[in-house]
């Protein structure tokens, strides 16, 4: 659940949410067109789309203000053109071309040495990593933009960028970093006696308060949350905490309540065209029938989930994202020199007078030298980097997904229906990393991971990608396969014999470990994701109950869920664990697999032989 964009926009426009006004606008347009104006052109389209709440008419005019602020290269108004721009296709659901706006708009920030609007444009952009689920990069820009916002004694905009980061911080579920960053912006805004800001906090804490089961104060927060926006016609936030209440009532057994609500930020999110709460919303009443048991409705509401999610997740043009932001990063390092040459050149003209005007001329010439080396060794480096992304390419994805990206452009995330996810973990791994030196610690993990390696290859899995000592793994993706499960579980056995083995062989004398497995079999979403260092991953319950499963298995066990059990149940001897608790207050029973059964075996070698 995030509401970024919304505070996004007050945070590098002030009071923009409060200067909209269509009837302002529309009157702007009427003089505009008649020519019936007093003061600059580019003026009167920077105030029609200040006031205006029409998208796609924003959009153009922002164009047009850019291509006349270019003629004369006007900063100002290309800043103003550029930002408006990002605006309107963050408000369209555009996050990869916002994000392109944004960083121009930046740039210009930076060439007018303006830190204030630097930082507010840090802010936008963290807003549309956010959107794109990209929630590293997202924190890395808001903490830079509070860091310069603080510098600066920016009050009001510190604040935003104190709650949007808080409300990163409970997307990605870190409770106490989310309290701490809400409640420093919540301070802000009461003294600054900004109430539609507090209403995001007293929201954002209701948020935290129902995350963490404390009901009745999450209830109280958000009702007076959403009175508060609904005064301010604010609909995105409402619709967020809609889905909240739902959450309360639904964990106090009052499932009409927790359909009354979830029906209601459904509702409203289809009014006014909130495509990616209109997404969380779907999911929500999905989840609502499939407790009451009614699973062709559930089925229905999860379809036009995944139809909006793949919509709003915006994983297109890898490729123009990752040169963009290294054409940016290398924009903003000339611009930096670029400023430090000029006021070099300014005091130089000052302390020298006109009789020393050989000696200038023959700097300027050792300088024109200089910069002219330094441009040829930069066009190097930069062609280097772009043949060096190209040829890493094909070994950070898959070779489908690396086809695809190469031929197209970019990469369609995708939905599957069937994979089968394995988690694995290490048990006192921390501890005992303490104890080793960093070489003993990389060969140790090298030594298990390399073979967890050999055994995805072995077998046709797909290693999505390891933290630390956690070791991920799917099947049946990118290709689709019937014995999917069959696979990670002749797989999980034979990690489980290594590490075993590895416990009682030990010729290099090192640390060994004992391992926890968990699995868990389901619907996921695969794409491509990052926009420096591509990565292939896969989202969805599926891969969170798997990470359920592992964490609540113990040292040489298999732990597996419901769902894969009613797959392999014929094929591998399993015994009933019980049950965990898992999202949305619902439960997940566990078996332990015991043993194989040659049958299963003797299949899966059969499939591997035949592709």
């Amino acid at each position: 659940m995030k509401i970024h964009t919304i505070l996004i926009i007050l945070s590098f426009l002030g009071n923009f949410l409060f200067a909209q006004d269509q009837k302002k606008a529309d009157s702007l347009i009427l003089q505009y067109r008649s020519g019936a104006y007093s003061y600059s052109e580019l003026k009167m389209l920077a105030e029609i789309t200040d006031y205006d709440t029409n998208y796609d008419r924003v959009l153009q005019y922002s164009e047009l203000i850019i291509q006349k602020a270019a003629e004369d290269s006007i900063f100002e108004y290309l800043y103003a053109g550029h930002l408006q721009k990002g605006n309107a296709l963050t408000k369209l659901g555009n996050n990869v071309q916002a994000r392109e706006s944004y960083l121009k708009a930046q740039m210009y920030a930076w060439r007018m040495d303006d830190q204030r609007r630097v930082a507010s444009t840090m802010t936008a952009v963290a807003g549309t990593y956010s959107a794109m689920e990209n929630y590293d990069e997202a924190e890395k820009y808001y903490v830079e933009s509070i860091e310069l916002f603080r510098s600066l004694n920016e009050e009001g905009k510190l604040g935003t960028a104190l709650v949007n980061l808080g409300d990163l911080y409970i997307t990605m579920e870190k409770y106490s970093l989310a309290t701490k960053a809400t409640n420093e912006g919540w301070a802000i805004f009461k003294r600054k006696g900004f109430k539609l800001g507090e209403a995001y906090c007293m929201g954002n804490t209701g948020m935290i308060q129902a995350s963490l089961g404390h009901d009745e104060a999450a209830e109280a927060n958000i009702n007076e949350a959403i009175k508060i926006l609904d005064q301010y016609e604010d609909y995105y936030p409402i619709a967020v905490y809609l889905t909240y209440m739902s959450d309360i009532y639904l964990r106090k057994d009052n499932w009409d309540k927790a359909y009354s609500y979830a029906k209601r930020s459904l509702e409203l999110s289809e009014k006014h065209d909130l495509q990616e709460q209109i997404a969380e919303a779907n999911l929500k009443l999905s989840l609502l029938y499939e407790y009451a048991e009614d699973y062709k409705e559930s089925n229905a509401y999860l379809k036009k989930y995944y139809s909006y999610r793949e919509n709003t997740l915006n994983l297109e043009n890898v490729t123009k994202a990752a040169n963009l932001k290294l054409n940016h990063e290398l924009s903003l390092k000339q611009t930096e020199l670029d400023l430090m040459s000029a006021k070099q050149y300014n005091q130089r003209i000052l302390a020298i007078t006109s009789f020393i005007a050989l000696i200038l001329i023959l700097l300027l010439l050792i300088g024109l030298l200089h910069r002219n080396h330094f441009i040829k060794k930069t066009s190097s480096i930069i062609a280097e980097e772009r043949d060096r992304s190209e040829s890493l390419l094909c070994n950070i994805l898959p070779e489908k997904t690396a086809q695809e990206l190469k031929q197209a452009g970019r990469v369609k995330a995708k939905h599957f229906e069937a994979v089968t996810v394995m988690f694995t973990d290490f048990k006192a791994f921390t501890i005992n990393s303490g104890q080793l030196s960093p070489e003993e610690l990389v060969e140790s993990i090298d030594f298990y991971f390399s073979k967890f390696d050999q055994i995805m290859e072995k077998y046709g899995l797909e290693k999505i990608k390891t933290i630390g000592d956690a070791y991920m793994c799917a099947g049946g993706l990118p290709f689709p396969t019937h014995d999917h499960a069959n696979r990670i579980l002749m797989a999980a056995f034979e990690i489980k014999d290594f590490v075993e083995e590895s416990k009682i062989s030990d010729p290099n004398n090192l640390t060994r470990f004992d391992i926890r497995i968990g699995i868990n079999t389901g619907p996921v979403v695969a794409g491509v994701v990052g926009t420096k260092k591509f990565a292939y991953d896969i989202w969805g319950d599926t891969v969170n109950i798997a990470s359920r499963m592992e964490s609540n298995s113990i040292p040489g066990k298999i732990n597996i869920s419901e769902n894969t059990y009613q797959i392999v149940k014929d094929q591998f001897h399993c015994s009933y664990r019980g049950e965990i608790e898992c999202k949305y207050n619902l439960k997940m029973k566990m078996y332990f697999v015991n043993e194989k059964i040659n049958q299963a075996q003797e299949e899966v070698k059969m499939n591997l032989v035949h592709g």
